[in-house]
């Protein structure tokens, strides 16, 4: 009984997608992780904590790595939610086309549950990319489409030629850049909203407020920040290649933030991006 209610306080929140499929609401990052063994041991022990949401992207070079991981880690594939962003240099029809495929060969799957574009480009490029993922999506081969780094103009723009509107939206998202006005017009449009970098790139762990929030609720900062993260309905993305970190970055299902310290997080949103600014990339 007592490892019955131990399992129910760890089971983690999912949130079901515009087009009913349901992705977990903890991912598990993998941004700036070396392919080979450093990936390979960090997706497998975040898959064996109990992580089942694990995010990559082409451009970080490290596709494989993940795959290994997931296969070593022993969780069946169909109890994975994976995620792969198509780079800017590969957008276009033909070229996302091309990068699917070779995504799905690095990765050692044959299919996809999310692929994002990964950052907004031309409107026409844009178009071309997404027409690319809507035909993949129709034949099965990915489960969910979306974007990342997104405002709203680009998403109406999007929405100008898509005939599958993006079920996610992947974008910086923590205290200090809580994007209200994006996360208002995603919700208008059912789009879900994940966060990337949502510990502010390691800068929360330097504001004493936060140590304090800490200390009240006998939780580390990072599970402080994670936590206001599944309040506010985002799905954030922590990234670490340490095992205490992924498994305490997973214990954040026993325990609720109360509304005002919720609000005094709030008070932290100055708007300050720590990256780049999706209308200003020259990537």
């Amino acid at each position: 009984m007592e490892m019955k209610k131990e399992e129910e306080k760890m089971k983690q929140p999912m949130i079901k997608l515009a087009n009913g499929v349901e992705i977990p609401q903890l991912g598990f990052g993998t941004f700036k992780v070396d392919d080979g063994q450093q990936v390979i041991d960090s997706v497998r022990e975040a898959l064996q904590v109990g992580y089942r949401h694990i995010d990559t992207a082409a451009v970080y070079g490290n596709e494989s790595g993940v795959g290994q991981g997931m296969r070593e880690s022993g969780v069946p594939r169909e109890e994975i939610f994976l995620t792969s962003k198509v780079w800017n240099s590969h957008q276009g029809y033909e070229e996302t086309l091309a990068a699917f495929a070779e995504t799905l060969e690095k990765l050692g799957t044959d299919y996809l549950d999310l692929y994002l574009i990964h950052w907004p480009k031309t409107a026409e490029k844009t178009a071309a990319t997404w027409k690319a993922m809507e035909e993949l999506y129709r034949a099965g081969k990915i489960r969910a489409i979306g974007v990342s780094n997104f405002k709203e103009h680009h998403l109406v723009t999007l929405f100008e030629t898509a005939t599958i509107r993006p079920m996610i939206n992947q974008v910086e998202l923590h205290p200090q850049l809580a994007q209200p006005e994006l996360i208002a017009f995603c919700a208008e449009h059912e789009i879900a909203v994940e966060a990337w970098g949502p510990l502010m790139q390691g800068k929360v762990f330097t504001l004493p407020f936060f140590q304090e929030l800490a200390d009240k609720y006998g939780k580390s900062i990072a599970q402080i920040v994670l936590r206001w993260h599944l309040q506010k309905g985002f799905i954030p993305m922590p990234k670490s290649i340490t095992p205490n970190r992924i498994m305490s970055n997973f214990e954040i299902f026993d325990f609720v933030l109360s509304p005002e310290d919720m609000a005094a997080i709030d008070t932290y949103n100055t708007g300050e991006r720590i990256g780049p600014d999706p209308d200003t990339i020259e990537f």
